[in-house]
């Protein structure tokens, strides 16, 4: 825990680097507030569940229907991750008319999430529709704008996102800035090839966070599982700029991102080199595997695991007809018995 004075200069430091682009000596929050160096999470990232919803899907284990967030809790899921874009509505957007993923409906989903006694993990799209490492597509609303409106965009919508939230008592325990980013985001302005400016924005969405809620953990979130020389680069990159960050944030899917042992030295190597801890946010596949390295990485650096959306998609651990699939749900039950997740 950081005191006082020490989180002062801090935020001070990131307030000032976000709206004037100057180098501030290399910092990380490097806490977790209430948790200790102990915590772990076991995640689902289920940002699909009110379109599911609103199709009029539902969800049941032994034929009896309940609030998925709720099973998922019940077989030792701790952590909820929400994806948010900026204007989903949009034409171009990700939610055309609809607006899933957008602020109210991630308010709604957020309280039931808190309700349930649960972490909750929002990750912001600097988008109105996927951003990823292939694509970082500007907001309708700020593709004209220039740097400087472009580090004010973001720090606006960051505040108000957040401020939002915690003002119905639901304040993000964590925040991803940005989303697979490894290529940078805002394109082509905060391509990684422009790692100046991408650090000025994600300075500027940090900053945002922390001026609402210095509690609030920052994740920086990259795809690059297995790619150790690739997430050095990027990390590098970052902390030589001065980006403050708690976490690590990796994907992790076979058919990009290389072999188990793969991921096992990468994440074993970022362990030793970075005071951050670590979290795979989003894979599917090789599920005990991926956990058995996440929660045995050196020095309980491995802080948890997110799988992606559970809900519906690839090994999904409900089937279409919204049954459980007993054998996946029960192995998330030993997961969570095995390394003493509550």
């Amino acid at each position: 825990m950081i005191s006082g004075v020490k989180f002062y200069g801090l935020l001070c430091g990131c307030l000032l680097s976000a709206i004037t682009g100057l180098s501030q000596p290399t910092t990380s929050y490097n806490y977790l507030p209430g948790a200790g160096n102990n915590v772990k999470i076991l995640g689902a990232d289920i940002s699909f569940l009110p379109q599911l919803a609103a199709r009029g899907e539902k969800f049941s284990v032994d034929g009896k229907t309940e609030d998925p967030i709720l099973i998922l809790k019940a077989h030792g899921f701790n952590y909820i991750r929400l994806r948010i874009f900026v204007n989903p509505a949009a034409d171009s957007g990700y939610s055309p008319g609809k607006g899933f993923c957008d602020l109210t409906h991630t308010e709604q989903m957020a309280k039931r999430i808190k309700a349930a006694g649960m972490g909750f993990l929002l990750d912001f799209h600097y988008s109105d529709t996927w951003a990823d490492p292939g694509k970082q597509y500007k907001p309708a609303a700020w593709k004209n704008d220039d740097f400087n409106q472009l580090k004010k965009d973001v720090y606006d919508f960051t505040k108000k996102v957040i401020t939002a939230l915690k003002a119905q008592g639901t304040t993000p325990d964590m925040v991803q800035i940005g989303n697979e980013i490894n290529h940078g985001i805002l394109w082509p302005d905060g391509n990684i090839r422009h790692p100046d400016t991408l650090a000025a924005f994600l300075k500027s969405g940090i900053a945002a966070v922390k001026a609402v809620d210095p509690s609030i953990n920052i994740m920086l979130r990259i795809a690059d599982g297995g790619q150790n020389a690739l997430s050095r680069a990027f990390l590098d990159k970052m902390l030589a700029r001065s980006v403050p960050f708690d976490i690590i944030g990796e994907s992790y899917y076979p058919k990009w991102h290389g072999t188990t042992s793969q991921l096992k030295g990468n994440l074993n190597d970022l362990a030793g080199r970075y005071t951050q801890r670590i979290i795979v946010v989003e894979y599917s596949e090789r599920k005990t595997e991926v956990n058995n390295i996440v929660f045995t990485l050196p020095d309980h650096k491995g802080m948890g695991t997110f799988i992606w959306e559970p809900l519906n998609t690839w090994e999904a651990i409900f089937d279409r007809q919204g049954q459980a699939r007993d054998s996946l749900l029960n192995l998330y039950k030993k997961i969570a018995r095995k390394f003493n997740i509550h």
